[in-house]
């Protein structure tokens, strides 16, 4: 880091109990939020776009009241501090430079402020500026800009501050793929080295493995799943974390729990099938729930092309288009298997969500609900799951010389499956 901006950390651990936002009396945009940020932590929050992730991170900085909950800084309840009091700086996602400034000025304008003389400001900001490589452009007025230096000037901008927390929402989005590349590394980089406890907003999925100490993954206002980039995509606690990372999406498949007498676990995908392994504790969980719906969630990877048509844990299927990406192939196969969207899973309605006066079951008891409820028998399309088109999404090897039509058998790994109940949640339970 350069010394010419000595920047010390004061860091501080973030704490949402409970928190809550209700829009208009009756638009519920956060939903009884909990969620700790450690000491010097880079947390994201992922999720796609409307799932309350700007909203929560307004309220930590102040600029939209909490409803309901408490929002603490370290020791300090922060819920009802102003903003100039709670120690955070925000990068909003356009940037939001004052217009008649240059570059240096926009930088220094908080220094100047806070009571800062103009020589001692300007010698920071030229400092900080050399960190985010636009000190060749400190004069320079804001329309003359590209838009990753605009939005390197609103960085050095927030953290000329020496802020306790940084937020940063979706400041990458309005970049160019190159451009979103080399700041997000710059980002990652340069917050680590200050050591300021940091949240950042996206729907973007690499930003979030890339950057992420750890991703908090947000739906209709609450926190779906809490972990490492590891945890939250080899283990996912729901089948939307499961659907929302990963490229190509993962398989979600419709299944009925088949349980012979021997308590031997089979999953029916239609008029095919898979076993178990009986030592699998998925398996344990599932022998005392014989015809249950649950909903199969594998990869692309988990697949392998085999010629045995009497191979175990097999599927067969017709190859109906195919995808170059370089150093793979997918192949979309129609296996006759139905397949369920992951945003349809388990959404439930705000009213709902809201309604605080009903006591929570044990986890048993939600599970042996999840796994016997029957769905509709004629459900309306528009709360369907499951998509028009059934196929399976699977890596195939960029040499083989398959082509549309053709039917394959496949190998599919059991220890790598996700077996989600109705509601979306896994039947074996996560924590981290």
């Amino acid at each position: 880091m350069n010394r010419k901006f000595p920047y010390k950390a004061y860091m501080t651990a973030i704490r949402l109990d409970a928190v809550s936002k209700v829009f208009e009396g009756e638009h519920l945009a956060v939903d009884r939020l909990s969620l700790e940020i450690g000491d010097g932590e880079f947390m994201v929050l992922l999720g796609p776009s409307g799932c309350g992730k700007t909203t929560l991170l307004r309220m930590i900085a102040g600029l939209e009241r909490v409803t309901e909950g408490e929002v603490w800084f370290g020791r300090t309840k922060g819920t009802r501090l102003p903003p100039r009091e709670r120690g955070v700086a925000m990068v909003f996602q356009t940037g939001a430079l004052y217009p008649n400034r240059t570059v240096q000025e926009n930088i220094m304008f908080p220094l100047q402020i806070a009571g800062q003389d103009d020589h001692e400001a300007g010698s920071t900001a030229v400092g900080l500026a050399q960190i985010l490589s636009i000190d060749t452009v400190l004069d320079r007025m804001p329309r003359t800009l590209s838009g990753g230096q605009r939005q390197r000037v609103a960085i050095g901008r927030a953290l000329v501050r020496r802020p306790q927390v940084f937020l940063l929402d979706e400041p990458l989005s309005n970049l160019d793929t190159t451009m979103r590349t080399e700041l997000r590394q710059e980002i990652g980089a340069m917050t680590r080295d200050l050591n300021v406890t940091t949240l950042y907003v996206t729907h973007d999925q690499v930003e979030a493995l890339t950057l992420a100490d750890r991703i908090a993954v947000m739906r209709d206002g609450r926190i779906e799943d809490v972990g490492t980039p590891t945890q939250v995509y080899n283990d996912p606690a729901t089948a939307f974390v499961a659907g929302f990372l990963g490229t190509p999406r993962i398989n979600l498949m419709a299944a009925t729990v088949h349980v012979t007498a021997h308590h031997r676990v089979s999953l029916q995908l239609g008029t095919q099938s898979i076993q178990l392994d009986p030592t699998d504790r998925r398996s344990l969980i599932l022998r005392h729930h014989d015809g249950a719906r649950v909903i199969v969630g594998a990869r692309s990877s988990a697949f392998s092309l085999i010629t045995d048509q009497d191979a175990a844990n097999r599927l067969t299927g017709t190859i109906r288009a195919f995808e170059f990406h370089g150093q793979q192939s997918i192949a979309f196969v129609q296996c006759g298997i139905e397949v369920v969207d992951p945003d349809k899973v388990g959404r439930v309605p705000a009213a709902a969500q809201y309604d605080d006066t009903v006591d929570r079951p044990s986890f048993r008891s939600r599970l042996r609900s999840r796994l016997t409820r029957r769905p509709p028998a004629a459900p309306e399309p528009v709360n369907s799951a499951t998509h028009r088109r059934a196929d399976l999404v699977v890596e195939l090897p960029v040499e083989s010389e398959l082509t549309r039509g053709t039917r394959i058998h496949l190998a599919i790994d059991t220890a790598k499956l996700h077996i989600f109940d109705q509601t979306g949640h896994r039947v074996d339970r996560i924590t981290r």
